[in-house]
C-alpha cells in the first residue's frame, strides 16, 4: 500500500516537471510566429530582436543562480519560485500594451525560465534510482523535440484567431496545475544548511559576465562589439578570481576537473553553437532560394524533431548498458553526416533530399543533450548537482547563442565578397561540422564515465566521473 503509494506520488512530480517542460521548450518556439502581428499591432520594429534577446539574457544569466540556490536550499523551493516568476511574467507579457513593456515583461519570463530547465533535472535525479534517470532524460529529450514541432503552428493558430496575448496566457493554466502539483506532491530528498552562505559577489560579477558578453552578440557597431564584449571579459576574470576565494562559491571551480563536467561542457558548447547556429539557416534556405512559404519551411523543420524525438528516447534507454562516450561518439558522428548532407544544398535540392538530410541530422542530434545533462548530474555529490546541471545548460544556452551570431557573421562576409545564399550557407555548415569535430574530441576525454558502474560503488569511482577520494 505504502510502496503503491509512493509510486503514485512520484507519478504526480514527472508530470508537474513535464508540463514545467512543455512550458520552457513551447516558449522558446510560439513567440517567433507570433512576432510580426505582435510588432503590427504594437509598433517597435526597431526594438523587434530584443523581445528574444532580453529573454535570453535574463534566463541564461539566472541558471547557474538557480542551480546553487537549489544546492542551498532545495529544488523543490527553487523550482516554484522560478514557476511562479515565469507565470508572472507571461500574464505581464500577454496584458502589455507597448513594445517597451512587453521587453521588460519578457525579461521578468526570463528569470523565471532559468529554473526550469535545470532545476527539472535536479528533482528526477532525486526521484528516481541511476539505472533509470537516462529512460527520463531521453523522455524530456522527446517532449522538449515534440513541443519545438508544434509551438510554431500553435502560436500561428492563436495569433490567426485570438487576441496574440493567448500566446503567453496559455502559459497559467498548465503552469498552475504544475506549481499546484510540485507544491503538494515533492518532498525534498535531504536536509539543506540554513546557515548556508550566498556568494552574492560570485553572482553579481558572474551575471555581469554573462550579459555583458551575450550582449555584445547582439549590438549593432564594432565599436560597441569590441567595448562590451571586453568588458565582459573582463568580468569573468573578476568572477574566477572571487569563486577561488569563495567560502561557499557559486561554482566551485574544482568541479571542472571532472572529466564529465570539464569536457562534457566544453562539448556541449560546440555542438550547440553548431546545431543552434547552422540549422536557423535551414528555413531561411527554404524560403530565400526554393521560394517555399513559411509554412512549408516549417513543415521541413517536423522530420528533424521527429527524428530527434526517436534518438532521444532510444539514447536514454541505453545509457544504463553504456558508457556516455559510446552514446556520444557515434551520435556526434551521425550529426557531422547530416551537416555535411546540408552543406550540399543548392537551388536544385530536392524537398525529398532535404527531409532526409533532417532526418539524419535529426538522429545524430536526438541523444546528445540527454547524455551530456545525465553525464554531469551523476558525475557529482547530491550537493552539487544543481551546480553541475545549471552549468551544462549555461554552456549549450551561450555556445547556442555564439553560434547563431558567428555564422551571421559568416554569411554576412561571405555574400559581401560575391557569393550567393546557397554558397554562403555552404561555409556555415563546413564550420559547424568542424564545431562538432571539437566536440568529438571533448566526447571521447569523458573516459569511460558511465551511469551505472559495473561493479557495486562503495566510493566515489572514476568511472562516475567523480575523482577516487
Amino acid at each position: 500500500m505504502e510502496m503503491e503509494k509512493e509510486k503514485r506520488r512520484v507519478g504526480l512530480v514527472t508530470c508537474g516537471v513535464l508540463m514545467g517542460l512543455v512550458l520552457s521548450a513551447l516558449d522558446q518556439t510560439i513567440v517567433s510566429t507570433a512576432m510580426p502581428t505582435i510588432t503590427k499591432e504594437l509598433g517597435g520594429l526597431s526594438l523587434y530582436s530584443w523581445v528574444f534577446a532580453i529573454y535570453m539574457l535574463t534566463s541564461t544569466t539566472s541558471m547557474p543562480i538557480y542551480g546553487k540556490m537549489a544546492d542551498l536550499f532545495g529544488a523543490r523551493k527553487m523550482y516554484l519560485i522560478g514557476l511562479f516568476v515565469f507565470l508572472l511574467g507571461s500574464l505581464l507579457c500577454g496584458m502589455a500594451n507597448s513594445m517597451t513593456g512587453l521587453i521588460v515583461a519578457r525579461g521578468v519570463q526570463g528569470l523565471g525560465a532559468g529554473a526550469l530547465m535545470p532545476v527539472a533535472f535536479i528533482i528526477v535525479g532525486e526521484l528516481y534510482p541511476p539505472e533509470k534517470r537516462g529512460k527520463f532524460q531521453g523522455l524530456f529529450g522527446a517532449v522538449f523535440a515534440m513541443t519545438s514541432i508544434f509551438g510554431p503552428s500553435l502560436g500561428g493558430m492563436i495569433v490567426e484567431h485570438l487576441p496574440w496575448g493567448w500566446i503567453f496566457f496559455i502559459n497559467l493554466p498548465i503552469g498552475i496545475a504544475a506549481f499546484l502539483i510540485i507544491a503538494l506532491a515533492l518532498r525534498d530528498q535531504r536536509h539543506y544548511d540554513k546557515k548556508s552562505v550566498i556568494d552574492w559577489y560570485g553572482a553579481i560579477s558572474l551575471s555581469a559576465a554573462i550579459i555583458l558578453i551575450l550582449l555584445s552578440l547582439v549590438m549593432e557597431g564594432r565599436e560597441y562589439k569590441i567595448g562590451i564584449g571586453g568588458a565582459g571579459t573582463l568580468f569573468l576574470g573578476l568572477f574566477i578570481w572571487i569563486e577561488t576565494k569563495a567560502k561557499e562559491p557559486l561554482l566551485p571551480l574544482s568541479l571542472f576537473r571532472i572529466p564529465a563536467i570539464g569536457y562534457g561542457n566544453l562539448a556541449g558548447f560546440f555542438v550547440s553553437a553548431a546545431l543552434f547556429g547552422a540549422i536557423a539557416y535551414v528555413p531561411l534556405f527554404v524560403q530565400g532560394v526554393r521560394g517555399a512559404s513559411p509554412s512549408e519551411a516549417g513543415f521541413l523543420l517536423v522530420p528533424l524533431m521527429l527524428s530527434a524525438a526517436i534518438s532521444s528516447t532510444i539514447g536514454g534507454r541505453w545509457m544504463a548498458k553504456a558508457s556516455f562516450r559510446a552514446i556520444l561518439i557515434p551520435s556526434l558522428l551521425i550529426m557531422a553526416t547530416g551537416f555535411f548532407l546540408l552543406s550540399t544544398m543548392n537551388g536544385e535540392t530536392t524537398n525529398a533530399q532535404l527531409v532526409i538530410y533532417m532526418i539524419v541530422t535529426g538522429l545524430g542530434m536526438g541523444a546528445i543533450y540527454p547524455a551530456l545533462g545525465t553525464a554531469a548530474h551523476s558525475a557529482v555529490k547530491p550537493e552539487d548537482r544543481g551546480v553541475a546541471m545549471s552549468t551544462s545548460q549555461l554552456f549549450r544556452s551561450i555556445g547556442g547563442t555564439i553560434g547563431v551570431s558567428v555564422f551571421g557573421s559568416i554569411v554576412e562576409w561571405r555574400m559581401r565578397g560575391g557569393l550567393v545564399f546557397s554558397e554562403a550557407l555552404h561555409d556555415v555548415f563546413i564550420t559547424g561540422l568542424i564545431l562538432i569535430g571539437i566536440s568529438l574530441i571533448a566526447s571521447v576525454r569523458l573516459g569511460n564515465t558511465r551511469l551505472l558502474d559495473k561493479e557495486p560503488r562503495h566510493s566515489h569511482s572514476t568511472n562516475s566521473g567523480v575523482p577516487k577520494q
